[in-house]
């Protein structure tokens, strides 16, 4: 055994719901957790599959996804032989990670983003380098990426928009920094939210991919798509890069039924327009609510909000009570929700809201410094 696999801690995966449900005696549970999306999968989809005269169980599936890469090929205009597919982009991680990355290297990336950058860069036994992200507004500190880089360093990764943070940083700062990093540094630029961003028309980087021989681009139909139980990753690189990866890609990794249900999704570009537009509207109500009452957040332009909260556990503990589970630990007294329906929104904020004035009437009761009798009148 690897001695660094002694080291790293077991992922533990989202309690399923219904187990949720039966030990804390809920009669609904509302999953806000894991940035699925909230608003379902296309109808699309099922009927794809229901009108599906498959035949062919015991054979392999199609081991190139030919019709799936024809398909988003010509979608995103790229060549096929740009794209690799995986397993979700959790595959397609590891290969990454297996194929560049050899012990003693060094990995930079920011802190807090997706926990699977730094773990399977730890399972090949490199060094991860966390570089905290700017604290005011949760962005990459781009700056102290390029000090940290010597010449063992071998991969930086940037989640566009972040997770959990949900910022977004746009073409002009990305282009500026990747201009900057020696070109056999290989930069995995991961846009898993990247439907999601409304502030810009083209917030995807694809446009420029073919500019920067060192960048690999990659997109999931976990999110916008709501395929997350399909497991449908892929990436865009530059053809000697995909050779690579296809070298040791399992050959026949997408089964059909994952291939066909992407098919249905990726030509449905209504459904994905609709659920990205909801999630603005709910987003906007966020923001507008933690503006209202003074609780930190970042500005995000993905599909879940980022907040600082005091006894952030507590919170948590108080929504899974009534019925929602959003994500704690990612950092000290932060919490991040997924965006979800206008009325669980509605029903999320009122409960904050709530607990806030108990909090703020607890701590008074410990402390001269706030009005007491205000905080009172504010809780009946």
């Amino acid at each position: 055994m690897k001695s660094q696999i002694k080291k790293i801690e077991n992922y533990v995966p989202e309690e399923p719901i219904e187990s949720v449900k039966a030990r804390l005696g809920l009669k609904k549970l509302v999953r806000l957790s894991a940035n699925e999306n909230p608003f379902g999968t296309s109808p699309k989809v099922k009927e794809a599959i229901l009108n599906w005269n498959f035949k062919e169980e015991n054979r392999y599936p199609d081991g190139y996804a030919s019709e799936l890469r024809t398909k988003i090929a010509d979608f995103i205009g790229v060549a096929p032989e740009k794209l690799v597919f995986g397993v979700g982009l959790d595959e397609i991680i590891t290969m990454i990670s297996r194929i560049f990355l050899e012990a003693g290297d060094e990995v930079i990336l920011s802190k807090p983003t997706f926990s699977e950058y730094a773990l399977h860069a730890q399972i090949e036994g490199a060094k991860v380098i966390e570089i905290p992200c700017l604290p005011e507004t949760g962005h990459y500190d781009f700056a102290e990426f390029l000090k940290q880089i010597t010449d063992k360093t071998k991969i930086i990764w940037v989640c566009n928009p972040n997770n959990p943070t949900g910022t977004y940083e746009d073409l002009k700062t990305l282009k500026s920094f990747f201009d900057k990093v020696p070109d056999n540094i290989l930069i995995l630029l991961d846009e898993a939210y990247i439907h999601y961003v409304t502030k810009v028309k083209n917030a995807s980087f694809l446009s420029e991919l073919a500019n920067y021989k060192n960048v690999m681009l990659l997109r999931t139909f976990s999110k916008a798509y709501g395929l997350a139980n399909y497991r449908v990753g892929y990436a865009v690189m530059n053809e000697e890069l995909a050779n690579y990866m296809q070298a040791i890609r399992l050959p026949y990794n997408l089964n059909s039924l994952a291939q066909l249900a992407a098919i249905a999704a990726l030509e449905d570009q209504d459904f994905v327009n609709n659920s990205v537009e909801k999630t603005r509207i709910e987003r906007d109500n966020w923001e507008r609510f933690f503006e209202e009452n003074q609780i930190r957040y970042y500005v995000s332009q993905a599909n879940f909000i980022f907040f600082n909260y005091p006894a952030a556990n507590k919170l948590a503990d108080k929504l899974l009570e009534r019925g929602y589970q959003i994500r704690r630990g990612l950092l000290k007294d932060w919490l991040r929700i997924t965006i979800g329906s206008e009325k669980d929104g509605a029903n999320l904020r009122s409960i904050i809201l709530e607990n806030k004035i108990q909090y703020n009437y607890e701590t008074a009761s410990n402390s001269d410094t706030m009005d007491k009798k205000q905080l009172l009148s504010m809780m009946r």
